[in-house]
């Protein structure tokens, strides 16, 4: 039996029953240099600052407008924690900040080694577009100088009042639409309803089955036996006989298939490709 290797990040990210092939994207919409979001400084475009500019936040755009806020913030901290302590993740659902967000760390390495990685990771099926934010958070502020935040968040504050200007107009034509249309008596057009979104693989919630990817067509039984039975608890392997690279192996908790995931995952089986493995879909 060839020893266990410990798990990596990965960026296979085939997925049980969702199609994940990135689509080709147009040039996102330029950064305004001053733009920006409450908690955050301001931010600044992909390539926009020197090469050695770094910082501990990390500004995410072209993420998928169609997941809710909450469920966004927790996949991005589920997916960035693997780097280090996340000190917060903000993301709004307001129109302007729709599709963004930002990743605090405690260190501006591990936020640079985060970026690299994980620049163009297609979470929800959109690659990620990441970058530098131009200022620190105020979790980053509060964390590392919080005798200097008070001042910071006035800063903030002063820098936001302008930008925030540019986008009162628009709001002010909304408003007068909206109002418009009240006292005509024309009732509010339904809101479609949008589609259900699939949560990735990574991030189902656990479970005691696990789901097996990418494996050798010529795996056998027996083979999976062996290496799963290395962990505790360990109650069937199922092949799928129509279908020869994939598999599910039972054990009789879910702690003891969290253990088994986390240490074979990206496994090599036959010594050249990397078996993924999840939880199940319940």
């Amino acid at each position: 039996m060839a020893e266990v290797q410990a798990p990596t990040t990965s960026e296979d990210n085939a997925m049980q029953g969702v199609v994940t092939a990135a689509p080709t994207l147009a040039q996102p919409a330029p950064v305004l240099a001053a733009a920006t979001v409450e908690g955050v400084g301001p931010v600044v475009a992909e390539g926009a600052t020197p090469d050695e500019y770094s910082c501990e936040t990390l500004y995410i755009q072209n993420l998928n407008e169609k997941i809710k806020p909450d469920v966004m913030k927790a996949s991005l901290r589920g997916l960035f924690k693997t780097y280090g302590e996340v000190l917060d993740v903000v993301a709004h659902k307001n129109l302007r900040m729709r599709g963004q967000a930002f990743v605090s760390f405690e260190n501006p390495d591990v936020a640079k080694k985060a970026m690299k990685e994980v620049q163009r990771f297609p979470l929800y099926s959109k690659p990620m577009q990441i970058s530098f934010a131009r200022s620190r958070s105020d979790a980053v502020v509060q964390k590392k100088d919080p005798n200097n935040f008070d001042d910071h968040k006035t800063k903030r504050q002063e820098h936001k009042s302008p930008s925030d200007a540019i986008h009162k107009p628009l709001k002010a034509k909304f408003r007068a639409k909206r109002l418009a249309a009240e006292i005509d008596g024309g009732a509010a057009l339904p809101t479609a309803k949008r589609p259900a979104v699939q949560m990735p693989d990574e991030y189902l919630p656990p479970n005691k089955i696990l789901f097996l990817q990418n494996l050798p067509e010529s795996v056998t039984k027996d083979q999976l036996n062996a290496l799963f039975s290395q962990y505790p608890n360990l109650y069937e392997v199922r092949l799928i006989p129509t279908k020869k690279d994939i598999a599910f192996v039972e054990f009789l908790d879910e702690g003891s298939a969290g253990v088994a995931k986390d240490a074979l995952h990206n496994y090599k089986l036959d010594g050249e490709n990397k078996i993924k493995i999840t939880f199940a879909r319940k």
